[in-house]
């Protein structure tokens, strides 16, 4: 058997979804206990606020600018003694904190923007989209962890964020990632995509679920699609990634090759699940179908899925 580790391209295919381009320097094992003060003193810091899924921005001739000062997060009401600290960029901190002011108390020159809305219109550039996954992810996780969970009494923030620590029995915890399959089934020149309910009118995408403990990526890819959409699977091959901060969820792409085609969708989970084939996929990957079907946008996982397959010679 062959080594394929440098047969591998020099760009791995997650690097090109959306909240993947996250550059800070996480500095996770310089991390003092005053780490978040010591970063908040220094004028060059800069600040993501962040309340209710929804990323501030400075909106400015057009242009739409993630990054606060110290003087500017202050017009926000930031809660510093909350702010997480992500690590550096150049040797300049880079901080993410829960904003106070509401949004429909911004000024003009502020706008609060869902995360989805931030990723699929392309409102900030790639580095800025993995700090925002990175600081939402970590500022959702020290709010649903506030308590031990050894324990019940109240836990403490250390690392700037990176850890709690429970000064009652002692017990520390540290961030969690929930890892998710999100898998694209094919079978000869089709493959399945299926729509959840919550979609948007005509959207269809990759199956996707949880993966459960003691199960590996391939054992889940194949129980989420037999269970969702009653079709076994072969082969499981490993594709890309993609930080998912809703909260903190990692996106685990892969291809499965299907051993049956006769579909027996669970319609508790989705709404519809059905073959396309390669061509079909294509109008609605460029957003060209004729009854107005479509796949997700191209920052998510599942549009990478798709297209590398559309692409592919068969």
């Amino acid at each position: 058997m062959s080594f394929r580790l440098f047969d591998a391209p020099l760009r791995e295919p997650s690097q090109f979804v959306g909240f993947a381009g996250n550059r800070i320097d996480r500095q996770s094992e310089n991390r003092s206990s005053d780490c978040v003060e010591v970063a908040l003193k220094d004028h060059r810091a800069r600040i993501l606020p962040m309340r209710d899924g929804r990323l501030y921005l400075k909106l400015k001739d057009g242009v739409f600018d993630p990054w606060f000062n110290l003087t500017e997060s202050a017009s926000v009401e930031t809660q510093l003694a909350e702010a997480i600290l992500l690590g550096s960029s150049d040797g300049i901190p880079i901080l993410a904190a829960p904003a106070a002011l509401a949004s429909e108390a911004l000024p003009e020159t502020i706008k609060a923007i869902d995360y989805r809305s931030v990723y699929i219109q392309g409102l900030i550039d790639e580095a800025a989209l993995g700090a925002l996954a990175q600081g939402a992810a970590l500022l959702s996780w020290n709010v649903s962890h506030r308590f031990c969970s050894k324990c019940g009494n109240p836990s403490e923030m250390r690392a700037g964020g990176y850890r709690r620590h429970c000064p009652a029995c002692g017990t520390d915890h540290f961030p969690r990632t929930d890892p998710v399959a999100i898998m694209l089934t094919v079978s000869r020149e089709q493959c399945l995509l299926g729509r959840g309910p919550h979609f948007a009118p005509g959207m269809y995408s990759s199956l996707a679920g949880f993966i459960e403990p003691g199960e590996t990526i391939e054992a889940a890819v194949r129980r989420e699609t037999l269970e969702e959409a009653g079709i076994r699977l072969g082969r499981v091959v490993y594709h890309a990634s993609q930080p998912w901060p809703f909260p903190y969820s990692l996106m685990i792409g892969c291809f499965g090759e299907a051993l049956n085609e006769d579909i027996h969708a669970d319609l508790n989970e989705l709404e519809d699940c059905r073959w396309f084939s390669r061509e079909e996929t294509r109008l609605m990957l460029e957003r060209r179908h004729p009854e107005g079907l479509m796949t997700p946008p191209p920052g998510a996982i599942a549009h990478h899925l798709i297209k590398t397959w559309v692409d592919s010679e068969g």
